[in-house]
């Protein structure tokens, strides 16, 4: 590899901790620390995201299941976390290796300013040729805790810190149709060269396969469609041959076109690859490849579908979605508005939903609405309750003020790619 490039390596809890015994699988770990190592020593720059910190702590409170009440379960991640860097620390120390650990919460990324520092904390940190080791802070976040996982903050990661690649290690090889431990007929996925489009025939909803861990394929495949969204290549590897990173990424180098010309038939792609892989001596892995046309997301958009937290909802007609998405998109005019969901303050993130009007003018309650985007609003919901569908010169009259003629500044909408 002549290149140099930006990594982001994600391990979960079961590829650290063993899943029977709770002990930490420190030969795992160790060749975790070798590979990241010699990737640095290549001239890439590398992130680990670590999970791990609940496991850790209930090894050393002598707990054999996690603990339902969140305070317990919050406490014993506040035991494991320091262990766990503690274990990174004295692996990467061999190597004269320095480190850092971050430990975030989606509240430390809600406001742009703080995402953005957080982004030049990890940026400097790589300049400085130190490992950053981010972690969910579980002690703090109830919602991760209870739903989430490191697998959607590794993508969010690997944004932050404009990475090239994002690796979710685990303890398979790569992602299958079925579950390949109870299913022998399960056939391999190895390459995705657009996830927006499904992966019909796909069976995810196995969950986790650790009781260690919170996440399972399902999340992957998120973080997967997050980071591709925002041209980073995402690659499910095994956790058990980290060197393989190696072989995977001078591989990709040459096959991204390739894929791309015969995209259209995945089940014929499939067995293209598996040959390919066979003849050029690389591993079993899962490649998705990054989108990387005009219409990927820009980093302020990703930071607004992706780092806030929605606290309500704008129904919009498809005359005002048209107008959003068009390559010179518009600002939402009221006049576009049907109706409004939840309470919320100006500026909080809201969804967009597409609806439709009925006769009356109102929502139509009989056609289903989709989620669009994501804006943060110049009013309350109780405002815009107010000026849904007028037109922006009647915004004074019905409020006795107009503080904008916009429901939302065009610079404060975000979509996916469509």
């Amino acid at each position: 590899m002549d290149k140099s490039f930006t990594i982001v390596l994600k391990l979960g809890s079961s590829s650290l901790v063993d899943e029977t015994t709770k002990e930490p699988k420190l030969s795992t770990m160790s060749l975790i620390v070798e590979t990241v190592v010699k990737l640095r020593r290549m001239g890439h720059k590398v992130i680990l995201v670590s999970s791990g910190g609940i496991a850790v702590g209930m090894k050393t409170m002598g707990l054999n299941k996690k603990p339902k009440r969140l305070s317990k379960l919050q406490a014993v991640a506040a035991v494991g976390q320091g262990r766990l860097i503690g274990r990174w620390d004295s692996l990467f120390r061999f190597f004269d290796q320095r480190i850092a650990q971050i430990l975030v919460t989606r509240n430390d990324i809600l406001d742009w300013g703080q995402y953005k520092n957080a982004q030049n904390t990890i940026r400097e940190l790589l300049q400085m040729g130190t490992v950053p080791i981010v972690n969910e802070n579980d002690t703090l976040s109830i919602r991760e805790i209870k739903f989430g996982d490191n697998d959607t903050l590794s993508a969010i990661t690997a944004v932050l810190a404009g990475a090239d690649y994002l690796f979710l290690l685990t303890d398979v090889e790569c992602l299958y149709t079925d579950n390949p431990r109870t299913n022998p007929e399960a056939k391999p996925i190895l390459v995705v060269p657009d996830l927006s489009k499904g992966l019909p025939g796909v069976n995810t909803s196995g969950g986790s396969g650790s009781d260690v861990g919170t996440g399972g394929m399902s999340t992957k495949l998120i973080a997967a469609e997050l980071a591709t969204n925002a041209s980073v290549h995402t690659i499910i590897m095994s956790s058990e041959t980290p060197s393989n990173i190696y072989k995977i990424v001078a591989f990709m180098q040459t096959r991204v076109q390739e894929v791309q010309d015969v995209a259209d038939d995945l089940e014929r792609l499939q067995l293209e690859e598996l040959n390919v892989l066979a003849e050029n001596d690389v591993p079993m892995h899962t490649r998705f490849i990054a989108n990387e046309n005009q219409n990927h997301l820009k980093e302020r958009e990703f930071w607004m579908l992706h780092g806030l937290v929605s606290q309500g909802a704008i129904i919009i007609d498809s005359g005002a979605y048209k107008a959003l998405t068009r390559k010179n998109k518009a600002g939402l005019l009221p006049a576009g508005m049907i109706a409004v969901e939840g309470n919320f303050h100006e500026l909080q993130a809201v969804d967009l939903k597409l609806g439709k009007r009925g006769k009356d003018g109102e929502l139509d309650p009989n056609v289903p609405l989709q989620i669009v985007g994501r804006a943060r609003c110049n009013y309350t919901s109780i405002e815009l309750d107010k000026i849904k569908g007028l037109k922006s010169n009647e915004i004074e009259l019905a409020l006795g003020y107009a503080d904008s003629e916009y429901v939302a500044h065009r610079h404060n909408l975000a979509f996916p790619p469509h």
